[in-house]
């Protein structure tokens, strides 16, 4: 834009209208600015004002003309059509773009060189330190999981330090940002804090070093009595009513509400945490916590549900708070759960009860882990049956808020995948010897100081094998959904192939899904220099993900052999048809599980408290159906007789295209 300095006949019109400044040659402006929209203006430093003839409409339908009334403004460049009004102290040393709405706040101001949270340290896991994250309006939950988790690789964990200290130092300036649409009114003070485009500031306290890195497809809403320090609020981000923040990271469509609190802690995309408390977490994608006795400290979570009253403890009154624990994705804490860590809890297990004993069930995931007298009991594989755990499966992505098309975070939202289904592989060899140690004739097992009763035991190792069945089935049925007319040969050269990535074993990178080759192969590009920039590491965790099912199958055909017997490239038509009437009595035996667990739900113990004051049982039944609806009309029962329907029908379709072109071959 081009500025010129004001007319003798414009200081007059704004010194008529209550402006003042010490030196009004330190003022630029545009060539049609318009001295009547500006009243009770005091200016000082370097100014430059734009355009003031637009309007603005509020939602209440209120028209607001552009300009500046009672405001101190110092060291500001404002653009076209900004409306300012009613600032108790000043606004000073920020650049304001295009359309800003700023009226009734405090104190808006760069009080010197800052990195606007970039760089800020969050100690997670171990509160005494060990473990620090570096935020940054770019960071993803698996570069920080990479930062936190991999020490055990000091040479990565510097470069990537390197990378981000590079990308902080980028931002540092000594003027803040406000970017074009954005709203902040009835707020009090704002100290170095630069505000992205389309970001809605109402009722705000407190804030205090951070980015708010909004954007127009995904604007961030910051509400009333936040007070929040040193942060990073990612896209999308929702923060509002009392939450308190110290050295935090929201990510991407996180909310966080209702009076919580949380201090050195990371949450990542789609979290939802209200009324509680955490300290030093590290929250992976969609970890929830909605209850006020709910405390999350010195753990690492995803996909977490947590009930009214988890807890846990990071110390044990002896050397201070330096334990740590990890939740492993899709688990669930009941309500008034604990765990003294350290421990570790498998990928999609439910804890209830109270746990002292260090548990590690990461080698047996989809497990309950419950408290009898004292004692940890595990109950192997049992949560694949759980209605439950299906129901979370499907509505995580059904749920993902992020409207931004920039995604930090690349996540897998996969119920069985390699990952899990390799520890169901290593879960069903860990069960069986067990069983051969202690004895077949056993009541009960031990492992790891957790007891498993034997009739557990045994179907756990059921649950896992039709898992695994069900899995291994899919990946060969999605390869063969499109092959018409084709004979061994053929079907062959289908299911090859074209390349290594993915053979071994496979990590869960903080939602992110992956051979562990591509992520060590990810790991040496960035220590030997090769990735050298935040925004190459997130594109190479872009690519990763983008090529998951193509790697998947290929650890399918390397686990082939040890699941089928042959490997894929021995492989004829005949046993496709076993394979396929195999994978479709795991789904059904699978599905026939979850209807009877989703039965529980329509039992006459779900229908206490129901029927008030009726006088028959078909009164109290009548009321029941009302609210909950009758069993087979429940949309999760009816999604259960489709997905049997469905998955027949396509095993079905399968055998009778490849049944045809063995009759042609006969």
């Amino acid at each position: 834009m081009n500025y010129r300095k004001l007319t003798a006949t414009e200081i007059k019109v704004l010194k008529s209208r209550g402006c003042e400044c010490d030196t009004w040659g330190r003022i630029e402006v545009s060539n049609d600015f318009n001295p009547q929209n500006y009243r009770n203006v005091k200016f000082s430093g370097v100014i430059r004002l734009g355009s003031t003839n637009g309007t603005f409409c509020r939602d209440n339908n209120v028209i607001y003309q552009s300009g500046i009334y009672d405001a101190t403004i110092r060291n500001c460049t404002i653009g076209d059509n900004v409306y300012i009004a009613k600032t108790a102290n000043y606004i000073a040393n920020y650049d304001i773009a295009d359309g800003v709405l700023i009226e009734n706040v405090n104190r808006i101001s760069v009080t010197g060189y800052t990195s606007f949270g970039n760089g800020v340290e969050v100690s997670v896991l171990n509160e005494t330190g060990g473990r620090e994250v570096p935020i940054y309006d770019r960071l993803s939950a698996h570069v920080a999981y990479f930062v936190a988790m991999y020490k055990h690789q000091p040479q990565l964990v510097d470069a990537l330090r390197d990378i981000i200290a590079r990308y902080v130092n980028a931002k540092r300036s000594e003027r803040g940002a406000i970017r074009p649409g954005a709203v902040i009114i009835n707020c009090g003070t704002i100290t170095n804090v630069k505000i992205g485009e389309c970001a809605h500031l109402e009722g705000v306290s407190r804030l205090d070093n951070g980015t708010i890195a909004s954007t127009k497809s995904a604007p961030v809403k910051v509400g009333v009595n936040v007070i929040a320090s040193d942060f990073i609020f990612a896209s999308g981000a929702y923060i509002d009513s009392g939450a308190v923040l110290s050295r935090v990271f929201v990510g991407q469509a996180t909310k966080v509400q209702h009076l919580f609190s949380a201090h050195d802690s990371l949450f990542f995309a789609n979290c939802t945490c209200e009324n509680g408390e955490a300290a030093a977490v590290f929250c992976g994608p969609y970890t929830v916590t909605m209850h006020k006795s709910s405390l999350l400290i010195a753990g690492m979570f995803s996909f977490l549900n947590a009930g009214s009253g988890s807890n846990q403890s990071n110390h044990m009154y002896k050397l201070g708070p330096i334990h740590q624990g990890i939740v492993e994705r899709g688990s669930k804490t009941t309500s008034d759960s604990y765990i003294l860590w350290p421990a570790h809890i498998g990928a999609f297990s439910l804890v209830m009860g109270r746990h002292v004993d260090h548990p590690d069930t990461s080698r047996l995931p989809f497990s309950y882990l419950v408290e009898n007298s004292g004692r940890t009991c595990l109950v192997p594989g049992v949560n694949l049956k759980s209605v439950g755990t299906i129901r979370d499966s499907r509505k995580w992505k059904l749920r993902d808020r992020r409207t931004d098309y920039d995604r930090l975070d690349q996540i897998n939202f996969n119920l069985l995948s390699p990952y899990t289904v390799s520890k169901m592989i290593d879960g069903v060899e860990l069960l069986n010897r067990i069983k051969e140690t202690s004895g077949s004739t056993a009541n009960v097992y031990s492992y790891h100081g957790m007891q498993i009763e034997a009739a557990a035991l045994e179907k756990g190792i059921r649950y896992y094998r039709l898992a695994i069945d069900k899995f291994m089935g899919n990946s060969v049925i999605s390869r063969l959904k499109n092959a018409e007319n084709i004979d061994d040969a053929q079907l062959r050269n289908i299911l090859a192939t074209t390349a290594s990535a993915g053979e071994g074993e496979w990590v869960d990178v903080c939602g992110l899904i992956a051979p562990k080759t591509e992520i060590v192969r990810l790991c040496d590009d960035i220590v030997n220099g090769v990735i050298c920039d935040v925004e190459d590491i997130n594109t190479r965790l872009r690519e990763i993900h983008l090529h998951y099912y193509n790697m998947e199958w290929n650890w399918v055909a390397e686990n082939f052999k040890t699941w089928w017997g042959k490997e894929c490239g021995e492989l004829t038509t005949g046993d496709i048809v076993e394979i396929v009437t195999r994978w479709n009595d795991s789904v059904v035996a699978l599905d026939r599980l979850l209807y009877e667990d989703a039965r529980k739900e329509f039992s006459m113990v779900s229908r206490v408290g129901f029927g008030i004051d009726a006088t028959t049982a078909q009164c109290k039944d009548y009321d029941f159906e009302q609210v909950r609806g009758e069993f087979e009309c429940d949309p999760f029962v009816k999604m259960i007789h489709e997905h049997i329907a469905d998955k027949t029908a396509l095993g079905n379709d399968l055998i009778s295209r490849l049944a045809c072109v063995q009759n042609k071959s006969a």
